[in-house]
């Protein structure tokens, strides 16, 4: 999920949030958020859910299997 990475960082940037704050809105560790954010891990299914609904993207778009956000 190399687009993953790419789109959560974009979309944090867009919405002017920190990786301290966007973590603690979707309810995990600043350290797995930045995992997430470096490649180094991939989210549950059920983080990727939140994450999408979070950013209000789909969830193809969010590990770019489509470049459309909806």
């Amino acid at each position: 999920m190399l687009k993953l990475a790419e789109r959560l960082y974009l979309l944090r940037k867009e919405h002017n949030l920190t990786q301290e704050a966007t973590a603690k809105e979707l309810g995990i560790s600043m350290k797995s958020y930045c995992r997430y954010e470096k490649k180094e891990r991939e989210p549950t299914a059920s983080i990727l859910v939140q994450m999408a609904k979070f950013y209000n993207v789909s969830l193809d778009y969010l590990v770019g299997l489509k470049d459309e956000r909806e």
